[in-house]
């Protein structure tokens, strides 16, 4: 098996994703997405990777994969061996990627989301998910902040029991940025059947949280 180039293992705790305001220099998505693109473009010569263009890329991504994976799984131990095994296969394929097929970072979205569907199917139970840790607390005082977690703890329960392809919909559209194309892509599905996991899963969301009173 070839070796993961240092630059892109373990998954260090930096990369972990920022709240998405900070990230990309606050760039609006689509505009982060399309200079993104074009470094991933520079970093390859035609259709093949250069060793150190591959290792950037992979760096560039990783903390994005790791909020996807995150996302999914609930656990960052887990997400972290996600990201890591996504990016080592990535490197081991790197000459079955088809730029005219798909954008890079769809196609490792793609391998990323998959293994951590995969985790989740393993592990045959549902996580909590991490929400919190990325939201700003605007409560003013204790009872305001007892109430703020309460609803968080609520959304988090209610997020683990969904299926893992409904979780991977809502963290493409909501936390990664990612237009339905993008996301169907990500999915290797169509834009409806997306369209379709967002509307079960916010439809069940709703339930739930009016069930709690939240």
């Amino acid at each position: 098996m070839m070796t993961l180039p240092r630059a892109l293992s373990p998954c260090p705790a930096a990369a972990r994703p920022a709240p998405r305001a900070a990230a990309d220099g606050a760039l609006p998505p689509a505009l982060a997405r399309d200079r993104e693109a074009a470094s991933d473009r520079a970093d390859r010569l035609g259709r093949r990777w250069r060793p150190a263009g591959l290792r950037r890329a992979g760096g560039r991504h990783l903390p994005r994969l790791y909020g996807l994976a995150h996302r999914i799984t609930g656990s960052a131990a887990e997400a972290e061996d996600v990201a890591q095994e996504a990016l080592l296969r990535a490197w081991q394929k790197a000459g079955q990627f088809d730029p005219e097929r798909a954008r890079f970072a769809t196609w490792l979205h793609r391998i990323a989301s998959n293994l951590a569907i995969d985790h989740c199917r393993r592990r045959g139970a549902a996580a909590p998910l991490p929400l919190a840790e990325h939201w700003p607390d605007p409560a003013s005082g204790p009872e305001q902040a007892l109430q703020e977690r309460q609803r968080r703890a609520g959304l988090e329960r209610a997020l683990a029991e969904l299926p893992p392809r409904q979780r991977a919909a809502l963290a493409l559209a909501h936390d990664q940025g990612l237009s339905g194309a993008e996301a169907a892509a990500v999915l290797a599905t169509s834009e409806r059947a997306v369209e379709g996991l967002l509307h079960r899963a916010r439809r069940f969301l709703a339930a739930r949280l009016r069930g709690e009173g939240a």
